[in-house]
């Protein structure tokens, strides 16, 4: 009887929900809110109020990267890490007509822009426009015209004015930045989509382990580091400033990953993985070896879901960033799966998120300063 009752209890256990209704709340206005490449400031202001309650110390580095302290006097420093930028787009050239041509900021797909709809960050505040493109009628009037493929060179933005004066009357400028205006959704069967999933769901997770452990009380051996780190997309370049300066011991990094079960992406390049079956550690080069196996039995022990992969040379991650910086830091990368990365419909898996949030969690708990993570 004690022992049925044993197992009821740790099967409710599994089953109780890590991400609350107000967590969930903060997630949604943290997709929602523009946080370009360099221009993070709207983001990582409400990640850090959010953060505040639940780290000893906070603090924010030139470039813009927050950084979350819990233990700050201790020497043996843990990191936890995502990133907070997203791809986005330069206003570059306005013509006399009043037409807008874009340079990228970041890895932003052209090929997705024609007839969306976007923000553009002036000097008087957001302004609606949209990618214009040519009505597909006049596309066909001429039988022997080829099909227009979209390219950088061939889209422009149109926010409604009809010269370069009013478009500067506007706020707008050279080097305004422009986002999409698709924010947080939710589909069937517990998927959420959004831009910017990439990764704003990582500086929400690492979030919400900073919260779990001050509501349960946690105490830990060392110091912690919740790093929501600046321009990812254009070469890590904010979490190599910040790994510099934090000098880590050990760094946990996440990151996105790609679902590969949707059409036109390969399994034999990619690996197999699935949205909604659990985290996706990757073997790599800058995946310290023995740290990977620690955070692998980890997951055996809590019986979280793992989907392993591997990586070239590099993860392209912030991994890179932290492995290799100072005189070298274990680093390990747990990635969460996502469709349809860098669109304004990223799509992930909510179980995904609770599993993701549960490692860390997890690995945090059992790690020491004592962890044997020498190569030999």
């Amino acid at each position: 009887m004690a022992k049925a009752k044993k197992e009821v209890e740790k099967k409710k256990e599994k089953t109780k929900k890590i991400v609350t209704e107000t967590s969930l709340a903060f997630f949604k206005n943290y997709i929602n809110t523009p946080s370009p490449v360099g221009f993070e400031s709207g983001g990582q202001k409400l990640w850090v109020d959010y953060v505040k309650p639940f780290v000893d110390e906070y603090f924010v580095d030139p470039y813009g990267t927050a950084v979350g302290i819990i233990n700050p006097k201790a020497a043996f420093k843990v990191v936890i890490e995502a990133h907070c930028d997203e791809i986005s787009w330069f206003v570059n050239y306005i013509t006399a007509e009043g037409l807008i041509y874009l340079k990228r900021n970041g890895g932003v797909d052209h090929q997705i822009a024609p007839a969306m709809r976007v923000f553009i960050h002036g000097k008087k505040g957001p302004v609606k426009a949209v990618f214009g493109w040519p009505a597909i009628h006049t596309r066909y009037s001429n039988p022997e015209a080829k099909e227009p493929v979209a390219k950088v060179e061939n889209l422009c933005l149109d926010c409604g004015a009809r010269s370069k004066q009013e478009v500067e009357a506007l706020g707008i400028h050279i080097g305004a930045v422009v986002t999409y205006q698709d924010g947080f959704d939710e589909l069937a069967n517990g998927y959420y989509i959004g831009r910017a999933m990439d990764n704003r769901v990582g500086g929400f997770m690492i979030a919400e382990v900073a919260r779990l452990l001050k509501e349960n009380n946690k105490k830990l051996p060392y110091g912690l580091y919740v790093v929501n780190a600046v321009q990812e997309e254009i070469g890590l370049r904010g979490a190599e400033m910040i790994a510099r300066r934090l000098k880590p011991n050990i760094a946990i990094i996440t990151d996105v990953t790609h679902d590969t079960q949707t059409p036109m992406i390969s399994k034999i390049i990619e690996g197999d993985v699935a949205c909604g079956k659990g985290p996706s550690p990757c073997y790599g080069p800058a995946v310290h070896n023995k740290l990977l196996q620690f955070v692998q039995d980890v997951a055996e022990k809590k019986e979280i879901p793992l989907q392993m992969r591997t990586v070239s040379r590099s993860t392209g991650t912030d991994t890179d960033s932290f492995a290799y910086a100072n005189d070298g830091c274990p680093s390990v990368l747990i990635s969460i799966p996502l469709r349809y990365m860098h669109t304004t419909v990223e799509m992930l898996h909510k179980d995904d998120i609770e599993s993701t949030i549960q490692l860390m969690y997890e690995t945090l708990l059992a790690l020491t300063p004592a962890t044997n993570l020498s190569y030999l």
